[in-house]
């Protein structure tokens, strides 16, 4: 049983079947503390001259609703919006806060994955506690 846990959502991403928060909870001691994260990425220059001006704001605050949402609904739980890139930053928020499990769920790899390498295998190959991937 697990103390932290880190569920990574990506709200890009269709889970299939299964609720990473759900899991989290199965492996999670009774006074197990689950933390809730999304990472929103850094939108190129060149792209954020199309958007517009508000779009970024009004962005994180409904992920940041939806995210607080589903950790009011599970006891223990926080829920955050951090920025960054996803991988990087998962393996940070991990490490700086005591996590030792990320509940994480992998979409099937494409070719881009194979050459670049996903978020899940990013996190999988460098977590310095354990890793629960979902596919």
């Amino acid at each position: 049983m697990y103390k932290h846990i880190l569920v990574p959502i990506a709200f890009d991403h269709a889970y299939d079947g299964f609720d990473p928060v759900e899991v989290a909870k199965r492996l999670a001691a009774p006074d197990a503390q689950i933390t809730l994260i999304h990472v929103i990425e850094e939108i190129p220059s060149y792209a954020l001259s199309y958007m517009p001006m508000d779009m970024m704001a009004e962005t994180r605050e409904a992920i940041r609703k939806e995210l607080g949402a589903r950790a009011a609904s599970t006891p223990n739980c926080q829920a955050y919006v951090i920025d960054g890139h996803a991988g990087r930053s998962i393996l940070d928020w991990a490490e700086e806060h005591g996590v030792d499990l990320i509940v994480m769920a992998s979409h099937h790899p494409g070719l881009g994955d194979y050459l670049l390498g996903s978020t899940a295998a990013r996190v999988v190959r460098h977590a310095q506690c354990a890793v629960h991937v979902m596919r």
